[in-house]
């Protein structure tokens, strides 16, 4: 399908491959997550979402740029507590496809939005294309998924658009201004959280070594790794995508001058593992599974967290980036919130002003009291 935009003309474009292998080469090449991590999350989680892309043409400059989307039928309260969600579940009784619609989502199915460049047509010709196809879309909900701070000017034609601009669960980031894990205990942390754990990692000395291994290729570790993920995934209270086995080796095999994975044995098992890409200086930490059988009593969380800070020092590293969730320990490691936004609007005109109204109650991100205590939390 082909639509027009006052910049040029925009195609819809049914699977990666219907693009040609330049402009595939070409899509996000400056960002970590390149065009090779789309292509991995269509192949492997094609089951859950419907994927599509947006070619986009600058008639004048004769530049294009890509834009994936895909459809997905959601849970709008996934992410709300518990008694709200409980009273939901009652309304639900009578009225079986309350609060769960189709939406069309533009950005990532596995993780944070990204523009495929910076060219100050992209946004504005996106927000054409999307108000063209949305009759042709089917899709009860408009919204970009999850898409930095960074781009809220280039994205403010959405805003002044019709559409609403939320907070999303955000993610979470530490800058390396120190040179050592010692230094970053002595100068950031608190001295009550300190004490706490430098008690922990001296507890473990007397135990087992857990060694740490790095790895690009997943592959021959896939059955270890992934029911360890399958452990955390369940345990979170908030799930989008469930990744699957394609998914790990694909990225290990795709992508190897970016993956990290780091993996912990203790006693030859693997009890944690740690999926990451690095780029331009920031490790970008995606994915995260422990062995809780053990986890809690290893402190598995901040002895992972240790070993990969340490290796990025080590390794030139400059930042740290982390995904949304998990809060409590992020505040206490003193890492800033990473501002994710959502923009979103409904298909119709006329209830479009009510469903705004309602997403700044159904937003996750205003139920959760432990954002409210980060020092950056005015930024969302």
């Amino acid at each position: 399908m082909e639509l027009q935009t006052s910049f040029g003309s925009a195609c819809v474009l049914n699977c990666a491959r219907d693009l040609s292998p330049e402009q595939r080469a070409a899509a996000f090449a400056t960002r970590a997550k390149d065009f090779r991590y789309y292509e991995i999350v269509e192949e492997s989680l094609s089951r859950q979402f419907e994927f599509r892309y947006f070619l986009l043409l600058h008639k004048a400059t004769g530049e294009s740029a890509v834009q994936p989307f895909f459809f997905v039928k959601q849970d709008l309260v996934a992410g709300l507590p518990l008694r709200l969600r409980t009273t939901v579940e009652r309304i639900r009784h009578f009225w079986p496809g309350f609060l769960q619609l189709r939406i069309m989502m533009a950005g990532c199915a596995a993780g944070e939005g990204q523009l495929d460049h910076d060219a100050d047509w992209v946004a504005p010709a996106l927000h054409e294309a999307i108000d063209a196809y949305r009759p042709h879309a089917k899709a009860s909900l408009i919204l970009l998924k999850d898409f930095p701070a960074k781009y809220r000017h280039a994205l403010g034609c959405f805003a002044r658009g019709g559409y609403a601009r939320v907070p999303s669960m955000p993610g979470a980031r530490l800058d390396f201004d120190f040179t050592s894990f010692e230094q970053y205990m002595g100068e950031k942390l608190g001295r009550v959280f300190r004490k706490n754990l430098r008690r922990k990692f001296k507890a473990l000395e007397g135990g087992p070594e857990i060694a740490m291994e790095l790895v690009q290729d997943i592959t021959p570790h896939l059955d270890e790794i992934y029911p360890l993920y399958l452990q955390t995934y369940r345990r979170s209270d908030f799930k989008f995508e469930e990744l699957n086995k394609d998914y790990f080796r694909l990225i290990g095999t795709r992508m190897p001058d970016r993956t990290r994975c780091f993996l912990w044995r203790r006693e030859g098992r693997l009890i944690a593992f740690n999926l990451c890409l690095a780029h331009d200086g920031t490790i970008y930490d995606l994915d995260v599974g422990l062995d809780y059988e053990i986890a809690l009593d290893l402190h598995l969380y901040f002895v992972t967290w240790r070993d990969v800070i340490e290796w990025s020092l080590r390794n030139g590293i400059t930042t740290y980036h982390t995904g949304p969730l998990n809060y409590d320990p992020k505040l206490h490691l003193k890492l800033s919130l990473d501002p994710l936004d959502l923009y979103a609007r409904h298909r119709s005109p006329v209830l479009n002003p009510f469903f705004k109204i309602a997403l700044r109650y159904l937003q996750p991100a205003r139920h959760d009291p432990t954002l409210r205590r980060f020092p950056n939390a005015q930024e969302l």
